[in-house]
């Protein structure tokens, strides 16, 4: 069997913790990724469960949930600028 050199390019942080994940359990990158496509093509779909991360929202998305509220509520003054339409919103943009 011939193979073919394929390119696959992963964030540095997903590498490291892939690799560590992976030798763990006696596994290259490598070797991975080829048991996930025979599997694939096998199953004829995609050969684990694909998860979302939490649903938690990040600090940053709890703020901004909170700024919200506060304004709806009239706690903190709204002072977001308003479009009626997205030219009004261009022209806003491009004056930034």
């Amino acid at each position: 069997m011939e193979a073919t050199p394929t390119t696959i390019r992963l964030d540095d942080n997903l590498k490291k913790e892939l690799n560590k994940e992976l030798k763990s359990m006696g596994l290259s990158i490598n070797g991975y990724f080829n048991l996930a496509a025979r599997q694939l093509v096998i199953q004829k779909k995609v050969p684990f469960e694909v998860l979302a991360e939490s649903d938690e929202p990040t600090e940053t998305t709890k703020k901004a949930i909170v700024t919200a509220q506060a304004k709806e509520l009239g706690i903190i003054p709204d002072d977001s600028p308003s479009f009626d339409n997205v030219d009004e919103l261009k022209n806003y943009l491009d004056k930034e």
